[in-house]
């Protein structure tokens, strides 16, 4: 009687362990339910990274036309020639004062140059726009499809939490009427206490994944999501070709784009140093008031008009101009260095999510036509068996736990295809794998 009383305490207490953390994940107002593509939608409006990447873009888009424009012509005010003892503006012939304008012109064609390189730049960072653009629908999709997994692991733990809590009842009644053993009891009560640890896990893993995926969408960490009921998903399709998404990965990734504009820019930079060995101008005109009477011929003193032309005189191309076209040269350089390396790593990222995307596509399908049954098939069986004493409760209980972690690891891998998808369309470069952005 008292191994009865303390079996049936044990379980009592379990079931208010499950009963408060029931209560402890049960908003008291339900969220709305939150589709992936409601998720894409809100990051997109809603992202404050994705905004100043756009707004950055914007700026400099703003460059062009600015670098490509003359100085601000100079407007001058003199009073010349004024004698120092008397600071009178009509005895000498040559005191004035005079209105200037000047105008500085570079070169023909560093404008241009200039103008060109911020374009390539502009353009460069619209490119890194549309590159974050990418990274947060990536983002948002692993995030979503890591919260849909573990809510659906959630959902199968409870499940055979109930299964378990079934067996305890029919391994306590066995017992009772002297069929079964004491340890079957404590051994389901042991297996239902770790599935209880395993589910706080789970939940201490969504509540993480829960803030990361509201961060991404603009809005409080602490806001409650929660995801549409998953079903069986169809994902026999086959896997896009490798060699043709890398090759439209080379033309339209962004991040490609962005460092082949780099590149165009490194090399107008260039042509601008090697311009620099060419002078610049400046031309200008003044006008000369005087005053007073000029004694030569008694009459008002003429005004007189100024014109001037200056240049620069590049001395000391030894220490400038000639480091200058280095240093444009070795940007240049590292410019193209770059673009190949990140072509490199598009196409080993391509590579990576196209075999993960098999992988789990594969097993899926291995999961669905095979070891799903096969699992249940067995629990059943094991079940029937129990019943009229053919099978041990040890057995009973692992063939249950066996297709617990089966069904754990499908979702586990239903969940892996799409981030896989997920990655597999932000290496190449489209918001969709299986359709190509126009």
């Amino acid at each position: 009687m008292h191994v009865r009383n303390q079996v049936q305490s044990r379980l009592a207490f379990l079931s208010l362990i499950w009963l408060v953390m029931a209560g402890l994940s049960s908003p008291s107002t339900a969220a709305a339910e939150l589709t992936l593509a409601q998720a894409e939608q809100m990051a997109l409006t809603h992202n404050p990274a994705l905004a100043a990447a756009g707004k950055q873009a914007e700026a400099m888009a703003a460059l062009p036309s600015q670098v490509g424009s003359l100085p601000d012509p100079r407007i001058s005010l003199a009073a010349m020639n004024l004698p120092v003892d008397t600071f009178s503006a009509t005895r000498e012939n040559m005191t004035q004062l005079q209105l200037g304008i000047s105008q500085a012109i570079p070169f023909p064609g560093k404008l241009g140059l200039k103008a060109e390189a911020a374009r390539y730049m502009a353009e460069a960072a619209r490119e890194n726009r549309d590159e974050f653009r990418l990274m947060l629908l990536r983002n948002i999709r692993i995030h979503w499809w890591n919260l849909a997994y573990l809510d659906k692991a959630l959902e199968i733990i409870r499940h055979n939490q109930d299964l378990l809590r079934n067996l305890v009842r029919i391994a306590e009644t066995r017992y009772k009427t002297g069929k079964g053993l004491q340890q079957d009891v404590l051994l389901a009560q042991l297996e239902l206490s770790k599935l209880l640890e395993r589910e706080l896990n789970i939940r201490a893993t969504r509540e993480r994944e829960a803030a990361s995926l509201n961060a991404l969408l603009g809005r409080s960490t602490d806001t409650a999501i929660a995801l549409p009921r998953q079903h069986a998903h169809d994902l026999a399709g086959g896997v896009p070709d490798v060699t043709r998404l890398k090759q439209w990965a080379r033309s339209n990734r962004p991040i490609l784009q962005a460092m082949d504009y780099r590149v165009q820019a490194a090399d107008s930079m260039l042509a601008l140093a090697h311009r620099d060995y060419y002078p610049d101008f400046s031309i200008g005109a003044a006008y000369g008031l005087r005053s007073g009477i000029n004694p030569a011929n008694g009459k008002a003193r003429a005004d007189l008009a100024t014109i001037m032309l200056s240049m620069s005189i590049p001395l000391y191309s030894d220490s400038k101009q000639d480091r200058a076209v280095d240093q444009r040269a070795a940007e240049k350089a590292r410019a193209e260095f770059s673009w190949q390396d990140a072509v490199n790593s598009v196409e080993a990222e391509i590579d990576s999510a196209a075999s993960d995307l098999r992988i789990a596509r594969d097993q899926v399908v291995l999961f669905e036509k095979g070891i799903l049954l096969q699992a249940r098939q067995t629990t059943a069986s094991m079940l029937a068996g129990y019943q009229v004493n053919k099978v041990d409760f040890l057995n009973l209980v692992r063939a249950q736990l066996s297709e617990f972690n089966t069904d754990i690891q499908y979702w586990q891998q239903v969940s892996a295809f799409h981030q896989a998808e997920a990655r597999l369309a932000a290496a190449v470069g489209r918001e969709n794998i299986n359709k190509e952005d126009q």
